[in-house]
């Protein structure tokens, strides 16, 4: 089924795009929403008027998104994680940090426009691809920094909790359904 988009949506594309999307995605979902209509001869004729118009708007709309990309320039995020001995990072570092890391920058990008372009899954820096406009795309750099969790320290803490536990078990115990019996038998 073929559809034109209406609104951008994430992951899929943006206003005034031609697209084929399944039947029951198309039926079910874009149209309901007001994402988007059938691309049928009278819709399409529609599309093309709209578009002679739009064009000095979307050379607009190309300037702003050529601007964030300037100011973006050469970012480098840096995201510390808790790591392990041998540097791999426990967890992984998704698009939604990566987008909430930008949000405080003052960038906005959703985070299905934001693509990391290899597996994060230890210490270092990635390429991060980040869709600013259909037409445009900008690289940006993302830094893995973590500390590194010592066995000692682990052993320290097992060490204290046993410690609390010899402090427990030399404390008496008191045996309550002993006591319980005993006020049982004197009602």
């Amino acid at each position: 089924m073929e559809i034109i988009l209406l609104k951008d949506v994430p992951g899929l594309g943006f206003k005034d795009e031609i697209l084929y999307v399944k039947n029951g995605y198309g039926r079910n979902y874009i149209i309901p929403k007001g994402f988007g209509v059938l691309a049928n001869k009278s819709n399409t004729k529609v599309l093309e008027e709209n578009l002679k118009q739009t064009i000095k708007k979307q050379e607009e709309i190309l300037k702003k998104a050529e601007k964030i990309a300037k100011n973006i320039g050469d970012l480098v995020l840096e995201i510390k994680i808790k790591t392990g001995s041998e540097d791999k990072i426990f967890g992984s570092v998704t698009t939604a940090q990566i987008a909430k890391m930008l949000k405080e920058k003052g960038i906005e990008i959703h985070k299905k426009n934001i693509s990391i372009l290899s597996k994060v899954n230890a210490i270092g820096e990635y390429d991060v691809n980040l869709k600013i406009h259909k037409d445009l795309f900008h690289p940006i750099k993302l830094n893995v920094t973590g500390n590194i969790t010592s066995k000692k320290k682990v052993k320290k803490k097992i060490s204290e909790k046993e410690d609390d536990n010899k402090i427990d078990s030399k404390e008496p115990k008191v045996d309550n359904k002993a006591e319980e019996s005993k006020d049982d038998t004197k009602k």
